[in-house]
């Protein structure tokens, strides 16, 4: 094990229980999309793994994009308050999206997002988020395709990080509290 297993109290979900979830999810997305071209937006920068695998396992035709969202507020209670930093670069009136998001947490991003894209003229909005955590929510938004539910702790590895580092874990698992002062 490496410097960076050093940091994880536990691991949740295994690479391979991921890459399996995420081979049923693809199967069920594939039966929901087939013939509606959709368009898939990861929200960056978390999503970028998942979103790799996800539209490998979701073998219908369609297109990838990407959006960067900042969110202001102090670490332990969120403003609420979103700001787009990087857009979609096309049009997306009459597209079916599909948001694919590392994790639904208080759920801030993706309602502002839904909502934005559908102002925008998406036909549907459909979210799919690799993990979700219901005991953080704050708005009354709930994905369309979750990969696993995880309780209420600092997670990181497959995408999610802490202070930018963690993502390239083949994992996901719960952070050390002394290693982010929790």
């Amino acid at each position: 094990m490496g410097r960076m297993d050093d940091d994880i109290l536990k691991v949740l979900y295994t690479e391979e229980e991921i890459a399996a979830r995420i081979r049923e999810m693809g199967a069920a997305m594939y039966r929901d999309l087939e013939g509606k071209d959709p368009l898939f937006i990861s929200v960056l920068r978390g999503a970028f793994v998942f979103m790799a695998d996800i539209v490998r396992a979701c073998q219908v035709r369609s297109d990838v994009e990407f959006i960067a969202v900042s969110s202001y507020g102090s670490a332990t209670k969120s403003s609420g308050a979103v700001q787009i930093t990087h857009d979609i670069q096309q049009d997306i009136t009459g597209r079916h999206l599909v948001v694919i998001e590392d994790i639904l947490d208080s759920g801030n991003t993706l309602a502002f997002l839904k909502q934005y894209f559908l102002t925008k003229g998406a036909a549907s909005v459909t979210i799919c988020t690799l993990l979700d955590k219901p005991s953080r929510r704050t708005k009354a938004v709930h994905a369309d395709y979750v990969g696993f539910e995880v309780p209420d702790e600092f997670v990181v590895g497959y995408g999610l990080d802490y202070a930018q580092k963690y993502r390239n874990l083949p994992y996901i698992g719960v952070l050390k509290p002394e290693v982010y002062g929790g």
